[in-house]
């Protein structure tokens, strides 16, 4: 690699970390003979699949040169950074050569926008298509669709990337015209329209062709920003919630306002990323498609945002304390799920074993309970703890932080005592 390529890698690589909607989940491209990579297995950012395996994505930009000068981006034309391009050419070699020193098992492509949508996307598949076509690369691809580009472009990455992604970044149209006056609803949902079709079409043709070509086989997934602009919880999982209805949509991602331009007035006067509210809505939205629950039990008009200090399934079962305790040896697995500190896998655990023999306070331990969360809400005849209903929601909440709050005290006390002098 000659050092003008390097420095580009060095400056595109730098531009793209702020995209997180980057997991590799959801494919099974296997290797073949003739071709080099594969999909399956294992797949220079880390992702995770499906089955929690870590793969590693060489995760860059085609350009960092745009048009748009979107305010909560690093890379908007008004800001005087490093600009870099590469060429198709400099692209393919550059993920064929990382594959080849085994750094990389995949490719994350995503570009600023030149000229036009259309003439970006269109550098773009034809990146992805030589790697595919000419050099029989068979590893695992995603890329970003960008908004506004044409349905043909559309359906043509969708024939050669394993997963397509339109990020969607401002929930609320309002706030996305403030801050990305460029930039609308429209041109964002179309591309995603175009993909869910083109997967549709593509399961359709396959039950009736068995070798008919797939499209985008990990789906399709999208990014939204968070405290970037005012819009409540209750928006942001009402939204996932309509997305994670469209077939192929995979995930939802939420990342947490970093602000890097912070000499624009249009954005809040942050210090640091959201992260707590991310890693809630993460939560959130992990009940939504795994535990069953649905964004209006989770938040509504009388808690339109999450509470920060504890989980959202706590929070829930907080709030309805009439629906327990549940006697874990009777209820059923959906009920059970919906117990603090209990998970998907314990529930079914739990489903299957009390039918050879009643389910204990020491059976739930090993099966991976959280008790000192779960206690307050189950009972299996012998708990001495108190339940929610025995007791006030408000003493179940100060027991279970309080601890929380002396750990992280005791760890602070820890951390300012000074090593003794030698």
């Amino acid at each position: 690699m000659n050092e003008r390529v390097q420095d580009k890698l060095k400056i595109l690589a730098e531009s793209a970390k702020y995209d997180v909607s980057c997991a590799s989940s959801g494919t099974s491209r296997k290797n073949r003979p003739g071709m080099i990579g594969s999909a399956e297995g294992w797949g220079i950012c880390h992702s995770f699949t499906e089955d929690g395996r870590c793969v590693s994505l060489l995760k860059i930009m085609l350009t960092n040169h745009c048009i748009y000068d979107c305010a909560y981006c690093i890379n908007r034309r008004s800001n005087d950074i490093r600009r870099a391009t590469l060429t198709v050419e400099e692209l393919v070699e550059l993920t064929l050569e990382f594959y080849r020193r085994n750094y990389i098992e995949g490719l994350f492509l995503s570009s600023g926008i030149v000229n036009s949508p259309d003439y970006t996307m269109e550098r773009m598949l034809r990146a992805v298509k030589e790697l595919r076509t000419v050099h029989r690369y068979n590893g695992y691809i995603h890329m970003k669709s960008i908004p506004g580009a044409s349905r043909e472009l559309v359906d043509g990455a969708g024939l050669y990337a394993d997963r397509l992604s339109v990020n969607i970044e401002i929930p609320r149209e309002q706030n996305l015209r403030m801050l990305a006056p460029e930039k609308s609803h429209q041109s964002i949902f179309k591309p995603m329209f175009y993909i869910q079709q083109g997967i549709s079409a593509s399961v359709d043709e396959r039950k009736r062709f068995r070798n008919a070509p797939r499209f985008a086989p990990a789906g399709q997934s999208t990014q939204m920003i968070v405290g970037a602009t005012n819009e409540s919880d209750r928006e942001i999982l009402r939204l996932s919630t309509a997305l994670y209805l469209r077939p192929g949509m995979k995930r939802v991602y939420y990342s947490g306002y970093i602000p890097v331009n912070v000499y624009d007035t249009r954005l809040p006067a942050l210090k640091q990323a959201p992260l707590v509210r991310e890693n809630r809505l993460y939560q959130a939205d992990w009940l939504m498609r795994f535990y069953g629950f649905k964004d209006t039990e989770i938040v509504d008009d009388a808690f339109p945002n999450l509470d920060l200090e504890i989980d959202p399934k706590l929070a829930w079962a907080l709030r309805h304390p009439e629906i327990f305790p549940v006697d874990v040896n009777k209820a059923d697995r959906d009920l059970i799920v919906r117990v603090p500190g209990i998970g998907v896998k314990s529930a079914m655990l739990i489903a299957a074993s009390r039918q050879h023999g009643r389910i204990t306070a020491s059976t739930l331990t090993k099966m991976g309970v959280v008790m000192k969360k779960a206690r307050y809400f189950i009972t299996c005849g012998e708990l001495p703890v108190l339940t929610v209903n025995e007791v006030h929601p408000d003493y179940v909440r100060k027991a279970l932080t309080e601890k929380k709050n002396l750990k992280k005290e005791s760890d602070t006390r820890q951390l300012s005592i000074p090593f003794p002098e030698e």
